[in-house]
């Protein structure tokens, strides 16, 4: 039977009457509920836990992870890493490749102050980075990036990783350090039997990888992989050293529906109804620039029942399948994120309450260019 997710339980509480809309909110029990989840799958598999932070980009929650259980975080662009260290986190891993010259400089200048990696998949790239840390006096760590499936960057598993291995090992300014993947090309497989199983065979693409290079003498240290959507399985499997599931800690309409994770829903945002047309519609001050429509439909917790959802940039249109005359015009109305991870960036801010009150105020950084 499929899990079905917890909605907020605060979402009757009189503080959010404080909040001007549209409000990001996080229900704080739900949300250190799905971080428990994450961390003990890790702890019991005796896998690490490197989050991802491109949801949230903020320092506080990054650092809030690593007290519970995670020992360090992934970021998805040099700009996220300056955010990671600029609040104290010392074990960054870039999943991803920089290439761009200035970028590049950057990296560097960033791995005087922190122990970052940087996924590479091309040797050129390569060179280009031991050169520019040779000339910072350092060393900079590099994963491998794997292809097992994704068909997005990465070089194909096997042999191919292991020639680009020895190629980095021979650079100076270079520390190899592992191989990585992201297997999302599993996520939205259905039975769970067939994802599971699809799961174990791109992660054997990877850990088959680690194997031939130690085979050619070659340590390999990290072998890193797994999202939210497949972690459940992920963090059991053989020679796999950390999971970097991050996005599911706030539970999304996607995770649940689409990737069939079982995490709650301990995030939404908090719109203020403008019109009442019809007894069957609802206009929320909530649109396309509060909540993203990409990866999954937002889903409102109403206690009728909805036909539709639509959005247009500061509208949020609800239609119920029969009359209601609640919500009134005024009233609250909570949306789940479709996709958590491309709505968290539209806003300043994410509140966290928890007991009728505001118990915390995050901070949502925005990237600067020149970082």
């Amino acid at each position: 039977m499929a899990y079905q997710p917890k909605l907020p339980s605060i979402l009757g509480a009189s503080v959010l009457d404080t909040l001007d809309t549209p409000a990001l909110v996080v229900d704080l029990d739900l949300f250190e509920g799905n971080i428990e989840r994450i961390s003990t799958a890790c702890r019991k598999a005796n896998v690490g836990w490197r989050p991802h932070c491109k949801p949230h980009k903020s320092g506080e929650v990054a650092q809030l992870l690593i007290e519970r259980g995670a020992f360090g975080v992934t970021c998805a662009k040099l700009s996220e890493a300056v955010i990671m260290a600029d609040a104290g986190i010392q074990d960054i891993l870039i999943a991803n490749q920089i290439t761009a010259p200035a970028k590049i400089e950057r990296l560097v200048a960033l791995r005087s102050r922190v122990d970052v990696a940087v996924c590479v998949d091309n040797i050129d790239n390569a060179k280009a980075l031991s050169d520019a840390a040779l000339r910072a006096g350092c060393q900079l760590r590099v994963l491998i990036e794997v292809d097992t499936g994704t068909r997005r960057a990465g070089v194909l598993p096997g042999e191919p990783v292991v020639e680009l291995a020895k190629s980095l090992v021979d650079l100076p300014g270079l520390n190899f350090a592992g191989v990585m993947t992201w297997e999302g090309h599993t996520t939205q497989i259905v039975p769970p039997e067939a994802k599971e199983a699809a799961i174990r065979d791109a992660i054997g693409l990877l850990t088959d990888s680690a194997d031939r290079c130690r085979s050619a003498g070659i340590p390999v240290r990290i072998v890193s992989c797994s999202g939210t959507g497949t972690y459940q399985t992920a963090c059991r499997l053989p020679d796999v050293t950390e999971i970097e599931a991050g996005g599911g800690i706030f539970g999304d309409v996607r995770y649940s529906t689409k990737y069939h994770v079982d995490l709650d829903y301990a995030l939404f945002i908090l719109a203020t109804v403008t019109s009442r047309p019809t007894p069957q519609r609802i206009v929320v001050d909530a649109g396309k620039k509060a909540l993203s429509t990409d990866a999954g439909t937002p889903l409102p917790i109403l206690v009728s029942q909805v036909e539709s959802v639509s959005f247009s940039a500061e509208h949020g249109k609800i239609e119920l399948s029969t009359p209601s005359d609640k919500p009134r015009v005024g009233e609250r109305v909570a949306l789940v994120p479709g996709y958590a991870d491309t709505t968290i960036h539209l806003h300043r801010y994410i509140y966290g309450v928890r007991d009728n009150r505001i118990e915390v105020i995050w901070p949502l950084r925005e990237d600067s260019r020149l970082l």
